[in-house]
């Protein structure tokens, strides 16, 4: 994550705000910004993207829905930095189909000047359609108008194809379709991307559009090129997310971290409880989980499963794995931070894996909040790292091949917990 710019005196740092429309109507795709991409919300992954762009000093996320506020918020804690991010109501006559990105970052600017009583002097907008972003991407736009003097800036990408119009006939628009000259030997094109643009703030609210004065263009990877603006899109998208996230994935080793908590229900397990006819409870958990925790235990790491459910089939499972458990806890973070205090152990060096609301408040006090792959939308969007498998699929299992080395590959082989 990068941090503020510390160049100059306090006075010298200029205001960079950067805008995150993020209605919550969508025909193309419903709830769009709250699907998920490698297990995290669009918003989410914008909020990232922004607060990691040093340049960034603000982040507001304009928004009509409450659900997409509270994940934003949730990214924002899950890396520190709350602070810098704010969410703004978005007026219900800027949020409809036909509303313009251009209205929405116009009234962001203005809610977050009457809120902090200074003036915006360069604004970003960042779409959460484009879901490979980067915080670099960001950084480039900033940059080109803050250091480089650029009016307006937006992310491209080279471009090499032959574009066509047909009317009454096919006809080139880029080319003369009597003559095909090597790439080599063409003027450089680039597409706009979509996903970031920058522009000095004073003339972005005069021109009242994105593009005036000079622009510069921020050339980023194509393979990261893609709008999600329909269902098929989306799904290219969550296919693609294995590979482009695991490329820029910051994951936790043994020397980030010196304690692993775990939640039990929908973290060690499938969220299932099967109830016999004498009332008798059966969760499923995962043999790979099992060697993956003893791994753990193993590499000198202080465990703990931390549980609101008091329930006999938890503290089964934590004999059977040799690790303390806490269990019919209400205020999970406050039993989280006696517990640290009492090891020893820096929050900052835990990591805590979990998969519902009631996970939040650990998630934000530990130096690495995880989600399993099924965890709720928030909580994915407050977890600084989602596994790939789900809870009680072998989730805990990838978690320690993050910490151990890849030799710990999880092999799907569920058994049964029954109540003693």
């Amino acid at each position: 994550m990068s941090s503020q710019p510390q160049s100059g005196t306090a006075e010298s740092v200029r205001r960079v705000l950067a805008v995150i429309p993020a209605r919550g109507g969508s025909k193309g795709v419903p709830a769009k910004n709250l699907a998920p991409v490698g297990g995290v919300p669009l918003v989410a992954r914008a909020v990232r993207a922004c607060l990691g762009a040093g340049l960034v000093t603000d982040v507001v996320v304009s928004t009509d829905d409450p659900a997409i506020a509270a994940a934003a918020r949730g990214a924002g804690a899950a890396l520190g930095e709350a602070d810098r991010l704010h969410c703004v109501p978005r007026p219900a006559d800027i949020a409809g189909d036909t509303a313009t990105s251009e209205a929405a970052v116009l009234h962001a600017m203005d809610a977050h000047e009457a809120m902090h009583g200074a003036v915006v002097d360069v604004v970003l907008l960042v779409q959460c359609t484009s879901p490979f972003l980067t915080s670099e991407d960001v950084e480039g736009v900033a940059a080109a108008v803050v250091e480089d003097g650029a009016d307006t800036a937006h992310t491209v990408a080279p471009f090499h194809g032959f574009v066509w119009r047909e009317e009454d006939t096919a006809t080139g628009v880029n080319h003369d379709k009597s003559f095909r000259p090597r790439r080599q030997d063409r003027p450089r094109d680039f597409l706009e991307t979509g996903a970031a643009y920058a522009m000095d703030a004073a003339g972005f609210r005069k021109a009242g559009h994105r593009f005036f004065g000079r622009t510069a263009l921020v050339v980023t990877d194509p393979a990261r090129v893609l709008e999600i603006d329909d269902p098929h899109d989306l799904a290219r998208a969550r296919a693609l997310a294995p590979l482009l996230d695991a490329q820029a994935a910051s994951l936790p080793t043994r020397d980030d971290i010196d304690a692993v908590v775990i939640d039990f229900d929908g973290t060690q397990t499938d969220d299932r409880v099967l109830i016999d006819s004498e009332g008798r409870e059966l969760v499923a958990v995962h043999r790979g989980d099992g060697l993956g925790i003893a791994a753990l235990r193993k590499s000198g790491l202080k465990l703990l499963i931390l549980s609101t459910e008091e329930n006999a089939v938890v503290a089964a499972r934590a004999r059977k794995l040799r690790i303390p458990v806490l269990h019919g806890v209400d205020r999970k973070d406050l039993a989280l931070k006696q517990w640290c205090e009492e090891q020893g152990v820096a929050p900052e060096r835990v990591l805590y894996a979990g998969n519902d609301v009631n996970d939040l408040s650990c998630l934000a006090l530990v130096g690495w909040p995880v989600a399993v792959a099924n965890a709720h939308a928030t909580v994915r969007g407050a977890a600084r790292a989602v596994t790939t498998v789900p809870g009680g699929e072998g989730a805990i299992r990838e978690i320690a091949a993050w910490v151990l080395g890849p030799s710990l590959t999880h092999t799907p082989i569920p058994t049964s917990v029954p109540t003693p």
